[in-house]
């Protein structure tokens, strides 16, 4: 059976998402907190089987904005709706999701098997169901063999694993993760995140994850969107959002960019007051360009070296994957594509 095969078919004992709902609509949803609205009246579709992940930085409205789709937080202003269905005044138990949450929210003296049927005991699914259905959710996330543990007996990444089997054996329309990987060493978050994809993909639920991580987001979204002061700046697919960020705030979480300025930025198509600023792999060191800077680090990043880069009191950084230029060395320096931003909005993206 090929790789394509299992991930176009759902795990034996569930059900796959797509056609039993029609994805996740957001409209106008707030929430105010200590007289502030840390959600101001956001919008957000999610498509049927799309995984969107919610970015930005502690504080910006991303776990509340998750609290209020999945039922947990009231909503002061909006709407929620899944499958079709309006769910704003439905409680958590009766909407057609499921929440993996930040701690796992295991119980720590039932076994794994325990764990994971608990949803569908308190449903009063039938005992054969229910059987079976926590033994392919088992089986999907690969801990069969720790049906009879408790969670102090597994690791970390097993007991992530255990949440997320407990959520996809509800068989639900939409899946909601709140920061899935951040108790995780960072090895084991990349397998981790990896296997929600994978599992994510193979179900075909409408899934939403809650990240502050760029990487994590950037590989395995099909789109993001990127909060900042309860709002939502940029929703877009990874490449898009990284490529062109709307908004200088995206431009500056997204990745990593250097500002241009002073001898910099000559040729460059910009105004006063514009902030210019460009992608490290878009500053290119070659012998032909009349513009010069000062190597003044390199920093060693595994397959590539960071280098910084000097002219009078500007700096730029650039990826370099050959041979890197020694600290003190004069360097021609020309910039491809930069991003021009006027009032901390896009308006130019190219030299």
């Amino acid at each position: 059976m090929t790789d394509a095969t299992l991930l176009a078919e759902p795990a034996p004992g569930l059900q796959a998402a797509p056609g039993r709902g029609g994805g996740l609509l957001v409209r106008g949803l707030r929430k105010r907190l200590g007289g502030r609205d840390v959600v101001a009246g956001i919008d957000l579709d999610v498509a049927p089987g799309e995984l969107v992940s919610l970015l930005g930085p502690s504080g910006c409205g991303k776990t509340t904005t998750l609290r209020m789709v999945a039922g947990f937080l009231p909503v002061d202003d909006g709407t929620v709706a899944m499958g079709g269905r309006d769910v704003t005044d439905t409680g958590p138990e009766r909407r057609p999701s499921a929440m993996v949450f930040q701690n796992y929210a295991l119980w720590p003296h039932m076994t794994v098997t325990q764990n994971v049927a608990f949803p569908l005991r308190t449903r009063r699914v039938p005992k054969q169901q229910t059987a079976e259905r926590v033994r392919a959710a088992l089986e999907l996330v690969g801990l069969s063999h720790h049906a009879t543990s408790k969670p102090t007996a597994i690791s970390g990444g097993e007991q992530q694993r255990v949440a997320l089997a407990r959520a996809v054996v509800q068989e639900p329309d939409v899946l909601l993760l709140d920061e899935p990987l951040s108790n995780l060493d960072a090895k084991l978050r990349v397998s981790v995140r990896d296997e929600i994809r994978r599992i994510q993909q193979r179900l075909g639920i409408t899934t939403v994850i809650v990240t502050h991580d760029q990487d994590e987001a950037l590989s395995v979204s099909d789109r993001i969107a990127v909060m900042h002061d309860g709002r939502i700046e940029q929703i877009a697919a990874p490449a898009e959002l990284y490529a062109r960020p709307a908004t200088e705030f995206v431009a500056s979480f997204i990745g990593s960019t250097s500002a241009v300025g002073g001898r910099f930025a000559i040729g460059v198509d910009s105004r006063p007051g514009d902030t210019v600023l460009v992608r490290p792999e878009q500053v290119v060191l070659c012998d032909d360009s009349p513009l010069t800077a000062t190597v003044s680090r390199v920093l060693m990043r595994g397959h590539f070296a960071e280098v910084v880069l000097r002219a009078d009191d500007d700096e730029l950084r650039a990826f370099v994957s050959g041979p890197p230029p020694s600290v003190g060395h004069a360097v021609g320096v020309r910039l491809g594509d930069v991003l021009v931003y006027r009032e901390g909005v896009l308006v130019g993206g190219a030299r």
